[in-house]
C-alpha cells in the first residue's frame, strides 16, 4: 500500500524544488583588472512575496580566515561595514537595477585588496523556508599591465584633402592569465560650430579576436572595401606589437581630433568575453583643408595674345595646391571657344595615365603636342596657327585626390578653370571676287551639255589659292539627301578644293569640274535634264600659305550673283507626241477594218454550211423512201 504514494511523493518534492528559491550568479573564478570596474549580476527566481526583491552583498576576503564583510545592501543604508562605508557614500560601491528581481553589484575602481569570494544574499519572502538564499563567487583581481604608446602625433598643421595619413601605436600586456588585446583607431569630430559636444566615430581596429573591423560610422566600412583605409599589426620592440592606421585619401570630413584605443579582454568560464582594462592614446588633432580652398588653376600667358598666321602658340596650365603630387591622379584640357562665344569644343586632354587625345581637329594631332613639362605644369604648343584656332582658351582641370589611377567611370574630387585668354590674329587684307557665266549659244537644249564658268580674282599680299563650291536652287526641290542641303534651299553640288580635290555631291556621274585657267574655274552638266533647271551661284574661298608652307583658310570668300539654266525641248521631243497620236489611230482603224471583214465572212461561211446541211438531209429522206418502195 505504502508503494503506491511513493510516485507521488517524489512527483511533489520534485514540484516543490522547481518552486523553491533560487539565487545565480556567474561561473567563477573571474579575474579582473585592478583600478577598473567589476560587474556581478545576481538573479533570484522561484521566490515567494513580491516581485521586487532585496540584495545583500557580502566579501569574504582570503586572507580574513572566512570573516564575513559587508558590502552593500539595497534595504539597508547602514549595512556596509567600515571598509566600504565611504566607498557606499560616494557611489563607487553600489546596486544597480535591472528588474525586481535582478541585480548586480558595480565597484567602479577595483583594489587589489577587492580580491576575494562574493556571496549574494537574498531575504526570504517564502512563507517555507525552501531553495537556496544566497550564491557566491570568486573574484581574482590581478595587476595592471596594459600599456600603450605612439611614435609620434599629429602637428595640428593643416594638410590638403587627398594626403595620405598614416599613425601607428603600440600595446601590450603582461598577464598570466590569457587575455587578449583589441585595439581601436577613431577620430572625434565637432558637432557643429555652435554645439556643444564632440562626434566619437571608430576608424577601423582590430578586435578582441584579431579580425579587421571597419568603423559603423561614416562610410569607413566602404573606403575599407575600396582600399583607402587599412589597419596592419607589426611585431615591434618589446614585445609590443605595433598597429598601424592607414588612410590613402583624406577627405574634409577627416577633420578631427585623432585617438588609439587599446582594451584587454578575456573570456570568463560561461563563455562570455568581458573588457578587463582600457586607455586611449590622444594622438593630435588635424584639419583637412577642401581642395576648394586650395587648388587655383591659371594660364600662361594671361589676357590675350596676338599672332601672325603660322606663327607657333604656346599655352601653360599651371596648377597649384593640389597636395603631393604622386598621391592625385590629374585629367587636364585645354577648351575653346569662338572669338564671339557660341558652343565650347575641346581641343586636348592628356588623361590621368598620360594618354593624349585631341578633340575637336584631329589633324592637330600631326600639328601640335600636349606635354607636361613638371609637377603642375601643362603646355599645349600648335606649330602653325591658323584664323579657325583664334577664339577663348582656358585649361580645365579634373583632381582624383588620393587616387593615383582612378577607374574611368570614377567622378572627380573636383573641377576647376582657368581664365579665359584671347589669341588674336593679325590676318592679311585679302580681296576676292566671284562672277559666273551661262554661255547660251548654241540654244541650250534638254539632253545636250551645260557649261558654266566661275571667274574669280583675288588681291592678296603673299601665295593663295582659291576654293570654289558650286551651289544651285532647283525649280521644284526634289527629294535628295538632307546632307547635300544648303540654307535657303540650297543644294551644294560640287566643290573644288585649294589643293585640287574634285568632291561630286549630286550626279556624281553627270557632272564634271575643273580649272580652266588661273581664275576661272568650269562646271559642266551632261545630258542636262528637266531638274537641272533652276538658279546656279559659285562661292569663292581664299586658303594662304603660312611661314612653314602649311595652308590656312582666310576666311575670305565671295558669292557672285546667280544665274537661270531653263532647258527647251528637242524638236524629236515635239514631234513625238503627234507621232505617237498618227500610229495609234492607224492602228485602231486597221484593227477596226479587219475586225469588220472578218467577221462578213464569218457569216457569209455559216450560211452556205447551213443550205449544204439541209440539201444533204433532204436526198437522204429520198433515198430512204425508194428503199421503201421498193420493198
Amino acid at each position: 500500500m505504502a508503494s503506491r504514494w511513493i510516485p507521488f511523493v517524489a512527483l511533489l518534492w520534485e514540484f516543490q524544488c522547481c518552486v523553491c528559491r533560487e539565487v545565480t550568479l556567474p561561473a567563477g573564478p573571474l579575474y579582473r583588472v585592478a583600478g577598473f570596474s567589476l560587474s556581478l549580476p545576481c538573479a533570484v527566481s522561484g521566490y515567494e512575496g513580491p516581485r521586487t526583491q532585496d540584495f545583500e552583498w557580502y566579501l569574504y576576503r582570503e586572507d580574513a580566515g572566512g570573516r564575513q564583510i559587508g558590502v552593500v545592501s539595497t534595504r539597508d543604508a547602514g549595512f556596509p561595514y567600515a571598509p566600504f562605508q565611504s566607498r557606499v557614500q560616494a557611489g563607487e560601491v553600489r546596486v544597480e537595477r535591472d528588474s525586481g528581481d535582478k541585480a548586480r553589484l558595480i565597484i567602479q575602481r577595483l583594489r587589489p585588496d577587492d580580491q576575494g569570494r562574493y556571496e549574494c544574499y537574498t531575504p526570504s519572502t517564502d512563507t517555507r523556508f525552501l531553495g537556496n538564499y544566497s550564491s557566491s563567487v570568486v573574484v581574482k583581481v590581478i595587476p595592471d599591465t596594459l600599456l600603450i604608446t605612439h611614435s609620434r602625433i599629429l602637428s595640428g598643421q593643416p594638410v590638403i584633402e587627398g594626403t595620405e595619413l598614416q599613425l601607428t601605436c603600440a600595446a601590450s600586456v603582461q598577464s598570466d592569465q590569457h587575455t587578449h588585446v583589441s585595439v581601436t583607431f577613431g577620430v572625434r569630430t565637432s558637432r557643429g560650430a555652435e554645439s556643444l559636444g564632440h562626434n566619437l566615430r571608430e576608424i577601423i581596429g582590430f578586435d578582441r579576436e584579431l579580425r579587421v573591423t571597419p568603423g559603423r560610422s561614416g562610410a569607413y566600412g566602404r573606403r575599407y572595401r575600396d582600399g583607402e583605409i587599412a589597419v596592419e599589426k607589426r611585431r615591434g620592440d618589446g614585445g609590443r606589437d605595433q598597429y598601424v592606421l592607414k588612410m590613402s585619401a583624406l577627405a574634409p570630413e577627416d577633420s578631427g581630433s585623432y585617438f588609439c584605443e587599446a582594451a584587454q579582454w578575456i573570456r570568463d568560464p560561461d563563455g562570455k568575453w568581458e573588457r578587463l582594462a582600457q586607455r586611449t592614446m590622444e594622438l593630435g588633432n588635424l584639419t583637412v583643408q577642401p581642395l576648394a580652398e586650395t587648388l587655383s588653376v591659371r594660364t600662361v600667358p594671361d589676357g590675350d595674345v596676338s599672332l601672325r598666321p603660322g606663327a607657333p602658340l604656346r599655352l601653360r596650365c599651371q596648377v597649384l595646391g593640389v597636395g603631393v603630387w604622386k598621391r592625385s591622379a590629374l585629367l587636364v584640357q585645354w577648351m575653346r571657344r569662338g572669338p564671339a562665344g557660341g558652343v565650347e569644343v575641346e581641343v586636348v586632354r592628356v588623361d590621368p595615365d598620360g594618354v593624349v587625345a585631341w578633340g575637336d581637329d584631329l589633324s592637330r594631332a600631326g600639328g601640335g603636342s600636349m606635354e607636361k613639362e613638371a609637377d603642375g605644369s601643362f603646355s599645349l604648343h600648335l606649330f602653325s596657327i591658323h584664323p579657325a584656332d583664334a577664339g577663348l582658351y582656358c585649361c580645365a582641370v579634373s583632381v582624383y585626390a588620393g587616387r593615383r589611377t582612378p577607374a574611368p567611370e570614377s567622378p572627380a574630387t573636383i573641377t576647376q578653370r582657368s581664365e579665359w585668354v584671347t589669341v588674336s590674329l593679325k590676318t592679311e587684307e585679302v580681296r576676292v571676287s566671284a562672277s559666273i557665266d551661262l554661255p547660251r549659244r548654241p540654244l541650250l537644249k534638254r539632253g545636250s551639255t551645260v557649261t558654266l564658268l566661275c571667274n574669280v580674282s583675288v588681291e592678296a599680299t603673299g601665295a593663295s589659292r582659291v576654293e570654289v563650291q558650286w551651289l544651285q536652287t532647283p525649280e521644284e526641290p526634289a527629294r535628295k539627301d538632307p546632307a547635300l542641303s544648303e540654307d535657303s534651299g540650297r543644294l551644294l553640288l560640287a566643290t573644288l578644293s585649294y589643293d585640287g580635290l574634285t568632291r561630286i555631291y549630286s550626279n556624281g556621274s553627270d557632272l564634271s569640274v575643273d580649272r580652266v585657267s588661273a581664275g576661272c574655274f568650269r562646271l559642266r552638266i551632261f545630258s542636262a535634264a528637266e531638274e537641272d533647271q533652276g538658279h546656279y551661284q559659285c562661292r569663292a574661298q581664299v586658303w594662304a600659305q603660312d611661314p612653314r608652307g602649311g595652308w590656312y583658310s582666310t576666311g575670305a570668300e565671295a558669292q557672285s550673283v546667280t544665274v537661270h539654266l531653263y532647258l527647251y525641248a528637242r524638236v524629236t521631243d515635239l514631234l513625238l507626241l503627234p507621232l505617237v497620236i498618227g500610229v495609234s489611230s492607224a492602228l485602231f482603224v486597221g484593227i477596226l477594218i479587219i475586225a469588220t471583214v472578218t467577221c462578213c465572212f464569218m457569216s457569209r461561211l455559216a450560211r452556205q454550211r447551213s443550205r449544204i446541211r439541209k440539201y444533204s438531209m433532204a436526198k437522204s429522206k429520198a433515198l430512204v423512201r425508194a428503199s421503201l418502195v421498193t420493198l
